[in-house]
């Protein structure tokens, strides 16, 4: 089962803008190809830091203004919102290492292993 949230219109000002934690959004595309390949490295850090950071997808061709509000020139495109604003943006795919460093995830710790309480 995938964390990964569909933003819409209707979910994105409270799922991002009024989150407690980190959000990142990844604008992509179906027919994008550097999305596709950027698909599964957005699937590890929703897995991975699940609690930590929330993350969501905006389908461009779906939800035309919110990519045009996110001011996005090209897929895909990923942001990180903090506090209700962008805070760190990557355009292309990259991979996951140098995604996260530029989007500033290197300093969020990722979520603890779940473990029995000793």
């Amino acid at each position: 089962m995938s964390n990964v949230i569909t933003l819409t219109q209707d979910n994105f000002d409270e799922e991002v803008l009024a989150s407690d934690v980190p959000v990142v959004v990844d604008y992509w595309a179906p027919w994008c190809g550097p999305c596709r390949m950027l698909g599964p490295v957005i699937e590890q850090i929703a897995s991975e830091r699940a609690g930590t950071v929330k993350v969501g997808k905006v389908n461009v061709d779906d939800e035309p203004a919110l990519a045009e509000r996110a001011g996005v020139r090209g897929i895909p495109y990923v942001v990180v919102y903090r506090d209700g604003a962008p805070a760190g943006q990557a355009v292309g795919a990259q991979p996951r290492a140098a995604l996260e460093h530029t989007l500033g995830l290197d300093e969020v710790p990722a979520a603890p292993a779940t473990a029995e309480a000793a």
